[in-house]
């Protein structure tokens, strides 16, 4: 063989590997699906960041951990306000939302939810500090900012008031999606008497850098927070690896190293 055929060959044999690489890179990206998250806008330290920016937070940071362990999904993230997020996903025009959601039966209904909770939330009650306001008897005859209906605050308190009998508060349900920064300065000017909702949404910032006349009480219930998916057979997969990479996070310290990072304390010990 002469020299000349020998590089030949060679040079053949270089490009075909190169065509094989080619081809096997094209067939990687063809099988990375991308998948559109709405992760919430306004509540730091759970998450924030508006539509582009990207967004920081304890979920931010959770979702790209198990973005990590699942390298056949891609997922891009955008901040959106509440009502956005649920409408979205309904829609399909999100994949996932994540933004302290709790587990309830309207949203099983019509959402896929991994069985692991990314995370847990201390319900508080938001009052004026000349209020007295400390427990959940204390809202008798009060005025309470409506909740999302059907949410996780809504049904908390449904099920408070059916072991309470004897204690009646009033409790709307609303799908105004009014921010909660507004909703505490309703309660400071006096439209509303009480905010119940989970502390991990930034109201303490809210109230420290506008120095609202509002103080959060000692937590009335804790909660187990999920991933919620929109509901098709594509997207089965896509919770099954979202469970068991939040089972793996959980066991490897990695969600309270998180927790330490953006709350200051350690959420995982309430994570049922």
């Amino acid at each position: 063989m002469t020299s000349i055929s020998s590089i030949s060959r060679r040079g053949l044999g270089l490009a075909v590997a190169g065509v094989a690489i080619a081809f096997a890179t094209a067939s990687f990206a063809e099988d990375v699906r991308t998948i559109k998250i709405a992760t919430a806008a306004e509540s730091k330290p759970l998450s924030w960041g508006a539509i582009g920016v990207e967004p920081q937070g304890y979920e931010p940071d959770v979702l790209k951990a198990i973005n990590a362990k699942l390298p056949q999904y891609k997922f891009v993230m955008e901040g959106a306000a509440d009502i956005a997020q649920e409408t979205g996903l309904a829609t399909g025009k999100y994949d996932i939302a994540t933004g302290g959601y709790y587990r309830a039966p309207a949203r099983e209904k019509q959402f896929l939810i991994p069985e692991a909770p990314i995370g847990a939330s201390l319900i508080k009650i938001y009052s004026r500090k000349d209020s007295g306001i400390k427990e959940m008897k204390d809202l008798v005859g009060k005025k309470i900012v409506p909740v999302t209906a059907g949410g996780g605050i809504y049904k908390f308190a449904t099920a408070w008031q059916e072991k309470n009998p004897d204690y009646k508060i009033e409790v709307t349900a609303s799908s105004a999606g009014i921010p909660y920064p507004d909703r505490l300065k309703e309660v400071e000017n006096g439209k509303y008497d009480a905010l119940v909702l989970p502390s991990n949404l930034g109201e303490q910032t809210v109230i420290d850098q506008q120095k609202l006349n509002v103080q959060a009480s000692e937590p009335v219930a804790i909660n187990n927070t999920f991933v919620l998916i929109h509901r098709s057979e594509e997207n089965q997969a896509l919770a099954d690896g979202i469970d068991k990479a939040l089972k793996e996070l959980k066991a490897d310290g990695t969600l309270a190293k998180l927790s330490q990072k953006w709350f200051g304390e350690d959420i995982t010990t309430y994570m049922k």
